[in-house]
Protein backbone atom coordinates (compact mmCIF):
# COMPACT_ATOMS: atom_id res chain seq x y z
CA UNK A 1 0.00 0.00 0.00
CA UNK A 2 1.32 3.48 -0.86
CA UNK A 3 1.42 5.80 1.29
CA UNK A 4 -0.81 8.91 1.30
CA UNK A 5 -0.19 12.11 -1.00
CA UNK A 6 -0.32 15.86 -0.43
CA UNK A 7 -2.15 16.53 -3.72
CA UNK A 8 -2.97 20.61 -4.53
CA UNK A 9 -5.92 21.01 -7.02
CA UNK A 10 -6.12 23.91 -8.65
CA UNK A 11 -9.93 24.68 -10.21
CA UNK A 12 -11.21 22.53 -7.28
CA UNK A 13 -14.44 24.63 -6.47
CA UNK A 14 -16.57 22.48 -8.59
CA UNK A 15 -16.80 20.40 -12.21
CA UNK A 16 -13.84 17.87 -12.61
CA UNK A 17 -11.39 19.38 -9.82
CA UNK A 18 -13.99 18.99 -7.16
CA UNK A 19 -14.78 15.70 -8.12
CA UNK A 20 -11.15 14.51 -8.30
CA UNK A 21 -10.68 15.92 -5.08
CA UNK A 22 -13.27 13.68 -3.17
CA UNK A 23 -12.22 10.56 -4.84
CA UNK A 24 -8.54 11.05 -4.00
CA UNK A 25 -9.79 11.96 -0.19
CA UNK A 26 -11.74 8.72 -0.15
CA UNK A 27 -8.44 6.66 -0.91
CA UNK A 28 -7.05 8.16 1.87
CA UNK A 29 -4.84 11.04 0.55
CA UNK A 30 -4.59 14.69 1.36
CA UNK A 31 -6.37 16.93 -0.61
CA UNK A 32 -5.56 20.67 -0.90
CA UNK A 33 -8.40 22.41 -2.64
CA UNK A 34 -7.43 25.95 -4.50
CA UNK A 35 -10.61 28.00 -5.98
CA UNK A 36 -11.86 31.21 -7.00
CA UNK A 37 -14.74 31.62 -5.57
CA UNK A 38 -14.81 31.37 -1.43
CA UNK A 39 -17.99 29.72 -0.75
CA UNK A 40 -17.98 27.49 -3.64
CA UNK A 41 -14.27 25.96 -2.54
CA UNK A 42 -15.32 25.75 1.26
CA UNK A 43 -18.68 24.19 0.36
CA UNK A 44 -16.86 21.14 -1.74
CA UNK A 45 -13.73 21.17 0.83
CA UNK A 46 -15.91 21.20 4.31
CA UNK A 47 -17.45 17.57 3.73
CA UNK A 48 -13.91 16.23 3.48
CA UNK A 49 -12.31 18.26 6.38
CA UNK A 50 -9.89 19.83 3.76
CA UNK A 51 -7.73 22.55 3.41
CA UNK A 52 -9.27 25.16 0.67
CA UNK A 53 -7.37 28.38 -0.40
CA UNK A 54 -8.78 30.55 -2.76
CA UNK A 55 -7.12 32.87 -5.47
CA UNK A 56 -8.43 34.27 -8.66
CA UNK A 57 -5.90 33.07 -11.78
CA UNK A 58 -6.64 36.63 -13.22
CA UNK A 59 -4.48 38.81 -10.71
CA UNK A 60 -1.06 37.17 -10.30
CA UNK A 61 -0.69 39.12 -7.68
CA UNK A 62 -3.14 36.05 -5.96
CA UNK A 63 -1.12 33.21 -7.64
CA UNK A 64 2.03 34.50 -6.28
CA UNK A 65 0.43 34.99 -2.64
CA UNK A 66 -1.15 31.66 -2.85
CA UNK A 67 2.16 29.85 -4.07
CA UNK A 68 3.57 31.40 -0.73
CA UNK A 69 1.16 30.31 1.73
CA UNK A 70 1.08 26.83 0.09
CA UNK A 71 5.00 26.39 0.46
CA UNK A 72 4.76 28.00 4.34
CA UNK A 73 1.89 25.21 4.84
CA UNK A 74 3.11 22.21 3.08
CA UNK A 75 6.64 21.50 3.33
CA UNK A 76 6.29 18.60 1.19
CA UNK A 77 3.62 18.28 -1.72
CA UNK A 78 3.75 15.22 -3.88
CA UNK A 79 1.10 16.28 -6.88
CA UNK A 80 0.38 19.46 -8.06
CA UNK A 81 -2.73 19.05 -10.27
CA UNK A 82 -2.72 22.73 -12.73
CA UNK A 83 -6.39 22.47 -13.57
CA UNK A 84 -8.34 25.97 -13.32
CA UNK A 85 -9.13 27.32 -16.85
CA UNK A 86 -11.83 27.91 -18.57
CA UNK A 87 -13.46 28.94 -22.20
CA UNK A 88 -13.90 32.71 -21.99
CA UNK A 89 -15.23 35.62 -24.58
CA UNK A 90 -12.97 38.23 -25.65
CA UNK A 91 -9.83 39.60 -26.37
CA UNK A 92 -10.02 41.03 -22.43
CA UNK A 93 -7.16 42.57 -20.69
CA UNK A 94 -6.61 41.60 -17.43
CA UNK A 95 -4.76 44.11 -14.62
CA UNK A 96 -1.38 42.31 -15.45
CA UNK A 97 -1.60 43.13 -18.83
CA UNK A 98 -2.28 40.11 -20.81
CA UNK A 99 -5.22 38.49 -23.01
CA UNK A 100 -7.69 36.35 -20.15
CA UNK A 101 -7.72 33.09 -21.32
CA UNK A 102 -4.15 32.87 -21.95
CA UNK A 103 -3.49 34.00 -18.41
CA UNK A 104 -5.55 31.86 -16.78
CA UNK A 105 -5.01 28.70 -18.60
CA UNK A 106 -1.18 28.84 -18.79
CA UNK A 107 0.81 32.40 -17.82
CA UNK A 108 -1.22 31.16 -14.03
CA UNK A 109 -0.06 27.84 -13.73
CA UNK A 110 3.20 28.59 -15.12
CA UNK A 111 3.92 30.98 -12.43
CA UNK A 112 2.11 28.56 -9.60
CA UNK A 113 4.59 26.04 -10.76
CA UNK A 114 7.60 28.06 -10.93
CA UNK A 115 6.87 29.51 -7.26
CA UNK A 116 6.22 25.82 -6.08
CA UNK A 117 9.07 24.65 -7.84
CA UNK A 118 11.75 23.98 -4.57
CA UNK A 119 9.18 22.39 -2.82
CA UNK A 120 8.06 20.43 -5.77
CA UNK A 121 12.07 19.30 -6.51
CA UNK A 122 12.71 18.55 -3.27
CA UNK A 123 9.14 16.68 -3.14
CA UNK A 124 10.47 14.50 -6.38
CA UNK A 125 6.92 15.70 -7.24
CA UNK A 126 4.44 15.05 -9.78
CA UNK A 127 2.97 17.99 -12.18
CA UNK A 128 -0.45 17.13 -13.66
CA UNK A 129 -1.78 19.31 -16.25
CA UNK A 130 -4.91 19.58 -17.45
CA UNK A 131 -5.13 20.32 -21.41
CA UNK A 132 -7.89 19.04 -23.98
CA UNK A 133 -8.35 17.88 -27.08
CA UNK A 134 -9.14 21.92 -28.40
CA UNK A 135 -5.39 21.97 -28.86
CA UNK A 136 -5.33 19.80 -31.56
CA UNK A 137 -8.63 21.15 -33.00
CA UNK A 138 -7.66 24.84 -32.69
CA UNK A 139 -4.30 25.56 -31.66
CA UNK A 140 -2.00 27.26 -33.91
CA UNK A 141 0.28 29.17 -31.60
CA UNK A 142 2.11 32.33 -33.30
CA UNK A 143 5.15 32.92 -30.71
CA UNK A 144 5.28 36.59 -31.87
CA UNK A 145 1.32 36.63 -30.49
CA UNK A 146 0.99 34.32 -27.73
CA UNK A 147 -1.37 36.06 -26.26
CA UNK A 148 -3.71 35.44 -29.30
CA UNK A 149 -4.69 39.38 -29.44
CA UNK A 150 -4.76 39.05 -33.37
CA UNK A 151 -7.67 36.89 -35.09
CA UNK A 152 -9.08 36.48 -31.47
CA UNK A 153 -12.23 34.02 -31.47
CA UNK A 154 -12.87 31.95 -27.95
CA UNK A 155 -12.05 28.71 -29.42
CA UNK A 156 -8.96 29.87 -30.73
CA UNK A 157 -7.42 30.94 -27.90
CA UNK A 158 -8.79 28.56 -25.84
CA UNK A 159 -6.73 25.98 -27.99
CA UNK A 160 -3.72 28.08 -28.32
CA UNK A 161 -3.65 27.99 -24.39
CA UNK A 162 -4.54 24.52 -23.73
CA UNK A 163 -1.18 23.55 -26.47
CA UNK A 164 0.68 26.03 -24.60
CA UNK A 165 -0.40 23.68 -21.21
CA UNK A 166 1.26 20.80 -23.59
CA UNK A 167 4.42 22.96 -24.10
CA UNK A 168 4.89 23.41 -20.69
CA UNK A 169 4.62 19.88 -19.91
CA UNK A 170 7.19 18.75 -22.70
CA UNK A 171 9.51 22.10 -21.37
CA UNK A 172 8.83 20.78 -17.46
CA UNK A 173 10.19 17.20 -18.30
CA UNK A 174 13.02 18.59 -20.65
CA UNK A 175 14.54 21.25 -17.80
CA UNK A 176 13.72 19.25 -14.35
CA UNK A 177 12.83 14.94 -15.46
CA UNK A 178 16.95 14.59 -14.29
CA UNK A 179 16.08 16.09 -10.94
CA UNK A 180 12.79 13.38 -10.24
CA UNK A 181 10.01 15.72 -11.14
CA UNK A 182 7.87 14.10 -13.43
CA UNK A 183 4.78 15.72 -15.23
CA UNK A 184 1.98 14.79 -17.79
CA UNK A 185 -0.87 16.55 -19.61
CA UNK A 186 -3.90 14.94 -20.86
CA UNK A 187 -7.39 15.65 -22.00
CA UNK A 188 -9.95 14.73 -19.32
CA UNK A 189 -13.13 13.75 -21.78
CA UNK A 190 -15.59 16.52 -23.06
CA UNK A 191 -16.90 16.89 -19.84
CA UNK A 192 -20.31 18.42 -18.56
CA UNK A 193 -19.24 21.25 -16.84
CA UNK A 194 -20.11 24.95 -16.53
CA UNK A 195 -16.40 25.82 -18.07
CA UNK A 196 -17.92 27.47 -20.78
CA UNK A 197 -20.93 29.24 -18.93
CA UNK A 198 -18.53 33.00 -20.01
CA UNK A 199 -17.99 32.45 -23.74
CA UNK A 200 -19.65 33.64 -26.74
CA UNK A 201 -18.18 30.43 -28.28
CA UNK A 202 -20.22 28.15 -30.21
CA UNK A 203 -19.40 25.75 -27.71
CA UNK A 204 -21.47 26.91 -25.10
CA UNK A 205 -24.51 25.45 -27.15
CA UNK A 206 -22.96 22.47 -26.52
CA UNK A 207 -22.12 22.22 -22.69
CA UNK A 208 -25.42 24.34 -21.84
CA UNK A 209 -28.18 22.55 -23.98
CA UNK A 210 -29.94 19.14 -24.74
CA UNK A 211 -26.39 18.38 -26.22
CA UNK A 212 -25.03 17.98 -22.89
CA UNK A 213 -26.15 14.60 -22.81
CA UNK A 214 -22.86 13.53 -25.36
CA UNK A 215 -20.75 14.70 -22.91
CA UNK A 216 -19.29 12.71 -19.77
CA UNK A 217 -20.33 13.43 -16.25
CA UNK A 218 -17.72 15.53 -14.06
CA UNK A 219 -17.34 12.48 -11.89
CA UNK A 220 -15.65 10.48 -14.91
CA UNK A 221 -13.52 13.21 -15.73
CA UNK A 222 -12.36 13.48 -12.21
CA UNK A 223 -11.74 10.05 -12.09
CA UNK A 224 -9.53 10.78 -15.31
CA UNK A 225 -7.63 13.63 -13.41
CA UNK A 226 -7.71 11.15 -9.93
CA UNK A 227 -5.55 8.85 -12.10
CA UNK A 228 -3.04 10.70 -13.51
CA UNK A 229 -2.57 12.57 -9.98
CA UNK A 230 -1.85 8.32 -8.73
CA UNK A 231 -0.50 6.93 -10.91
CA UNK A 232 3.30 6.43 -10.91
CA UNK A 233 5.81 8.20 -13.60
CA UNK A 234 7.56 5.46 -15.45
CA UNK A 235 4.49 2.48 -15.06
CA UNK A 236 1.53 3.94 -15.02
CA UNK A 237 2.27 7.17 -17.45
CA UNK A 238 4.91 8.59 -18.73
CA UNK A 239 6.12 11.84 -17.94
CA UNK A 240 6.31 14.67 -20.50
CA UNK A 241 3.53 13.41 -22.75
CA UNK A 242 0.33 14.10 -23.41
CA UNK A 243 -3.04 11.51 -22.95
CA UNK A 244 -6.27 11.66 -24.25
CA UNK A 245 -6.69 8.94 -22.04
CA UNK A 246 -5.39 7.01 -19.39
CA UNK A 247 -4.10 3.83 -21.68
CA UNK A 248 -2.04 5.40 -24.48
CA UNK A 249 0.35 8.17 -25.30
CA UNK A 250 -2.05 10.00 -27.76
CA UNK A 251 -1.42 12.56 -30.72
CA UNK A 252 -1.75 16.13 -30.38
CA UNK A 253 -1.30 19.21 -32.66
CA UNK A 254 1.98 18.57 -34.43
CA UNK A 255 3.52 22.05 -32.73
CA UNK A 256 3.84 20.23 -29.75
CA UNK A 257 6.39 17.78 -30.81
CA UNK A 258 8.45 21.26 -31.79
CA UNK A 259 11.72 21.13 -29.74
CA UNK A 260 11.87 24.58 -30.31
CA UNK A 261 8.53 26.22 -29.95
CA UNK A 262 8.92 24.14 -26.39
CA UNK A 263 11.96 26.35 -25.60
CA UNK A 264 11.07 30.06 -27.35
CA UNK A 265 7.73 29.32 -25.85
CA UNK A 266 9.05 28.90 -22.14
CA UNK A 267 11.08 31.69 -22.53
CA UNK A 268 8.53 33.66 -23.83
CA UNK A 269 6.00 32.61 -20.85
CA UNK A 270 8.98 33.49 -18.30
CA UNK A 271 9.70 36.63 -19.61
CA UNK A 272 6.11 37.85 -19.76
CA UNK A 273 6.10 36.98 -15.61
CA UNK A 274 9.64 38.35 -14.86
CA UNK A 275 11.34 35.04 -13.91
CA UNK A 276 14.43 33.70 -15.02
CA UNK A 277 14.55 31.51 -18.41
Amino acid sequence: MTAPKTIVITGASDGIGAAAAQILHAQGDKVVLVGRSPEKTEHVAKPLGADWFTADFQDLHQVRTLAKTLKASYPRIDVLANNAGGLFAGPERTGDGFEKTFQVNHLAPFLLTHELLDVLLDSRASIVNTSSIAAKLFGRINIDDPNTWNGFTPNKAYGNSKLANILFTRGLHQRYSAQGLSTVAFHPGNVATNFAAETTSYLRHVYRTALSRFLITPERGGANLAYFCTGMPGTDWESGRYYSDRRRISRTNPQAADDNLVHRHWEASAHMLGLPV
